[in-house]
């Protein structure tokens, strides 16, 4: 009883240095209502220009669409005042760079701001503009996450015309390649990590729900798995000089994953790609295979990519070990290999975090939107909140509602952007007073 109680001190002692507010319930205070009479003045305007970014195609690959975004991104900081700067990526490394905008002063708490600039529809893609749909508005990108950028920006703008920057430490970090992380991490994170570390508390604006928040995220690995058979007529298979052939090894061990490994809480393994033949080669660039065979040849060859979600670090080398393990049990004359590499840590709950929430659930009640709930984790993807959540308190999910992310038909809800952009603007505000 008594530890329990002193965890309890502890976690409301964290909510008193983080946050000092005057007391919120009931009524909006006049500079709170006067900044949700900007955004209802404002959202015909705010919403064409998320139609407009939305219609400049960046994904990730498309190095110029990213960078046309950041550009407009760019130009409206800069009306904030923040000092914006591009940060360019290695050409080896295929990927525009990322927007940096910051704000600096010595009031209140120093927040970072989050979000990125890339979508997984290529320059290609058919799905390409924006169409209005009632209270849908459909395009690339705009719930993943276009939206939650714009809802930044006009938080911000929100709390500017009210005079409610000025002296007040802010950073917005906008990445250009969170739908195909550059590598090394060390690179391509460097950045908005560094951010973070002189950050009191970092905010994402990925999808978000009116009545969840995430404060905890799932972390991602990708794996390869490279299997060689013996080349061989296939009147012969299954007989010693012959063995069971790539494919047949390939079947064994995706089915064993499966029926050993599936099934432990927040742990998902995906094999989204597989080719098999005689020969087969993987183009990285393109996502495309190419693969050579015949009917009547043993295969020599099979690969299979995929993902590896995970919510602890132990729980990801754990599973890796027993994915090593069934892989090493080959079929006769085959041989098997898997590789790992990281993507994404995970994002575990920290005290921090619920402090944030706690907040986040107090501004939705005051608006009327209900309380907010911490967000399943397994029901979420990986996002770069998690590259800075060790290092500092942190909340996602505050972008507005839609769905069908990464598919044609991807949507955003109209009433949910203007209430998720008026939620965002108050929980700003108040993160940012100082203890009157």
């Amino acid at each position: 009883m008594k530890e329990n109680m002193k965890k309890f001190s502890t976690l409301i002692l964290l909510f008193s240095l983080l946050f000092t507010p005057a007391s919120w319930a009931g009524d909006l205070n006049k500079e709170e209502t006067a900044i949700l009479a900007f955004i209802d003045q404002n959202i015909d305007e705010q919403t064409e220009f998320l139609e407009k970014i939305v219609n400049v195609n960046s994904g990730t690959f498309n190095l110029e669409g990213v960078r046309e975004v950041g550009r407009l991104f760019d130009k409206e900081f800069d009306k904030l005042g923040f000092e914006t700067k591009w940060i360019d990526m290695p050409a080896e490394m295929g990927r525009a760079g990322h927007l940096q905008a910051e704000l600096k002063g010595n009031a209140g708490k120093r927040l970072l701001l989050m979000g990125h600039l890339d979508t997984v529809f290529p320059k290609n893609s058919p799905f390409q503009k924006t169409e209005r749909q009632g209270n849908r508005i459909t395009g690339p990108g705009i719930s993943d996450m276009k939206n939650g950028d714009v809802i930044i920006l006009y938080a911000l703008k929100a709390l500017h015309a009210q005079g409610l920057l000025k002296d007040r430490q802010i950073a917005v970090f906008f990445t250009g390649d969170e739908e195909n992380t550059g590598q090394p991490l060390s690179i391509s994170r460097k950045d908005v990590i560094d951010l973070s570390k002189r950050s009191d508390m970092a905010i994402n604006f990925e999808t978000g729900r009116q009545n969840q928040a995430v404060i905890a995220r799932r972390g991602s690995s990708s794996w390869s798995l490279e299997v060689k058979g013996k080349r061989a007529h296939s009147s012969g298979i299954f007989k010693p000089g012959s063995g069971a052939g790539a494919i047949f090894e390939t079947a064994r061990i995706l089915d064993r994953f499966y029926s050993q490994i599936r099934g432990e809480h927040n742990l998902t393994f995906n094999p989204g790609t597989i080719a098999g033949g005689t020969f087969v080669n993987f183009d990285k660039d393109s996502a495309q295979w190419s693969s050579y065979g015949k009917t009547n040849v043993i295969a020599q060859s099979a690969t299979v990519k995929g993902d590896l979600r995970f919510i602890s670090e132990e729980q990801k080398e754990r599973v890796r070990n027993k994915m090593r393990q069934v892989v090493a049990n080959n079929l006769p004359r085959t041989s098997a290999e898997i590789s790992f590499a990281d993507k994404y840590p995970s994002m575990p709950v920290t005290d921090g975090n619920k402090a944030l929430l706690h907040v986040l659930n107090q501004t939705s009640l005051d608006l009327g939107y209900g309380a907010v709930q911490p967000n399943d984790p397994g029901s979420r993807g990986a996002a770069d909140i998690s590259f800075v959540a060790p290092h500092v308190a942190s909340i996602d999910g505050l972008g507005s509602w839609g769905g069908k992310a990464h598919a044609p038909g991807e949507w955003m809800d109209i009433k949910g952007f203007r209430m998720a952009t008026k939620r965002a603007a108050l929980f700003l505000y108040r993160l940012t007073r100082e203890k009157d």
